[in-house]
Order: structure tokens, then sequence, then C-alpha cells
């Protein structure tokens, strides 16, 4: 597996551009839409179990370009980042994965969350996505410690977050509202140390 690198578009010199062998990471874009219309609604069903209720309006054009306008916020802020994964040979939407809540100060420290479309689920692409994004929240913002958390029952997220080498440290009870209920969560981080991911910061 070659390094990820990450750089930042002429186009847009304040965004990032997260690359990977066979992936890309960036900041969703109007011109999204289509895609991300498509694969979320092909997906609903298959994603809707471990997200919060979807809203009426949730696949509106219009709520799409309210996300993308929140979302160059957030980043100009230094709130979040959050991204949409390609296949980077032809830039097809493969899911997303955001870099959020993110704390300076003593903390230094943020939570990734994610999502993959139903027909792409399964295959490595976020294991990949987390390969180039680590060393990025590591080294580029410069961040000490990257939580995640996902539902018990949700066993695919928990073997992916320990292949990337998240370690697990307890129940957060009751902690997020989730497709209408308030569910548990188990609670995993990651620090510089931890896992093959640290061996790719080095030069």
């Amino acid at each position: 597996m070659g390094r990820s690198v990450f750089r930042f578009l002429s186009r847009h010199p304040e965004t990032p551009e997260l690359l990977g062998p066979e992936h890309v990471l960036r900041l969703p874009h109007q011109s999204d839409y289509r895609q991300w219309f498509k694969l979320r609604s092909e997906s609903r069903s298959f994603l809707q179990p471990w997200e919060p209720t979807w809203r009426g309006d949730e696949l509106t054009e219009a709520a799409f370009r309210a996300r993308v306008l929140r979302g160059g916020q957030e980043y100009a802020s230094g709130l979040a980042v959050p991204m949409l994964l390609f296949r980077r040979d032809d830039m097809v939407l493969l899911g997303g994965l955001t870099i959020g809540y993110i704390r300076r100060g003593a903390a230094q420290s943020c939570m990734i969350g994610y999502w993959m479309g139903e027909k792409h689920a399964g295959q490595g692409h976020m294991l990949a996505a987390l390969r180039v994004a680590i060393p990025y929240i590591q080294g580029g913002l410069q961040l000490h410690r990257i939580e995640a958390a996902c539902i018990p029952e949700n066993w695919k997220s928990i073997r992916l977050l320990e292949k990337a080498g998240f370690e697990r440290e307890g129940l957060l009870r009751k902690y997020l509202k989730i497709n209408g209920e308030w569910r548990d969560h188990v609670m995993f981080s990651r620090l510089p140390e931890d896992g093959e991911f640290g061996k790719m910061l080095k030069p």
C-alpha cells in the first residue's frame, strides 16, 4: 500500500484534497449533487439504521446546496472537514468521511464519522479512506487524538476501526439519537503511536 498524499486544490487553495493510491477525499462541490443523490437514494435502507432520521427534504438539491455551504464554513472556521470519497481513476462517488468536532487547546482531538454506498460496501474502500485521512489528521491538522463511536450491533464498523488501529475505550450510554432512538455507542480512539498507520507519518 502506497503512502497517502494531501495537497491543496489550485482552484480552491483553502480546500484540501487527500489522495491515496486508488481514492480521493475532498470537500463536496455543488456539481456532486447528482452522484450524491443517486448513491444516497439507492442506499437508503442500507444506511438508515445507522444514521439520524432523514428529514423530508434530505435528498433535495436545495438541502445539498446548504450542506455544501455549511461544510465550507465549518472547514474555514476549523470546526470540521466534511469530505466525499471518490474512486480516483474515474471519480465515481463511493461514500463520505467527516472529520468533525475538532477541538484545539489542551484536547487537540476530533471525531470521525463515515458512510459508504451499499453497492460499494465490503470492498475495502473505507479502510483505504482511513489510510488517507489519518496521516492528514495527525500530520496536517496536527491533532493528537482521533475518536469514533459506533452502535454495538454495527460489527462491520467495529471491525473496520479495529483494522485501522483504533482502540476500544468503553460504552457511551444513549449517546446519539439514531433512526429515531437514543442508542448506546462503543467509543474508540486512535493516537499517533497506535497501530500500523503510525509508520506512515515517519519519513
